[in-house]
């Protein structure tokens, strides 16, 4: 009886041990990107791109600049299909998309969009170079408050 209870006693010590060391190796082994990551696909190529630049909500002065920037393969037929997590879209966004002939600005509200379709052609501007997702938060200058991005995704496009 004496064993038995022993035993049981080990089995539970190590049970306890094990689940410490699984639970304590999880959490330091988070490959999840400390940042929230852009999806961009189209003709077959999937890009996630993390930030370029991403500051503090608070203190606009305080940024890490990472400068990446994804590159897409697109063709004339083929629309590039834009996602944002939900660490994006539950905020006001904003889509710049450049194009051989000028830029177009869009805006989104918290909680809207989660996905854009961008065709690679606009009549009116020509060929789509790249697009960019900010986030935008408000700034004094000289005692009036102006829209400034506090993170920005990029994303250059490369034709075929």
């Amino acid at each position: 009886m004496k064993r038995m209870i022993a035993a049981l006693v080990a089995v539970v010590i190590l049970a306890s041990v094990g689940t410490g060391v699984l639970v304590w190796w999880l959490s330091s082994n988070d490959d999840a990107p400390k940042y929230p990551e852009i999806s961009a696909y189209s003709h077959g190529t999937l890009v996630r791109v993390g930030p370029y630049r991403y500051c503090e909500v608070l203190n606009p002065t305080k940024c890490e600049v990472f400068e990446d920037q994804g590159e897409l393969p697109v063709i004339e037929s083929d629309a590039v299909q834009l996602s944002v997590p939900p660490a994006i879209a539950r905020a006001p966004w904003v889509l710049l998309r450049q194009h051989e002939g000028g830029d177009v600005v869009e805006e989104f509200r918290p909680g809207t969009r989660l996905a854009v379709t961008i065709p690679t052609v606009d009549p009116r501007r020509g060929k789509l170079t790249g697009f960019a997702v900010l986030l935008p938060t408000l700034v004094r200058i000289d005692d009036e408050e102006v829209p400034a991005p506090h993170a920005e995704w990029s994303v250059r496009t490369v034709w075929s």
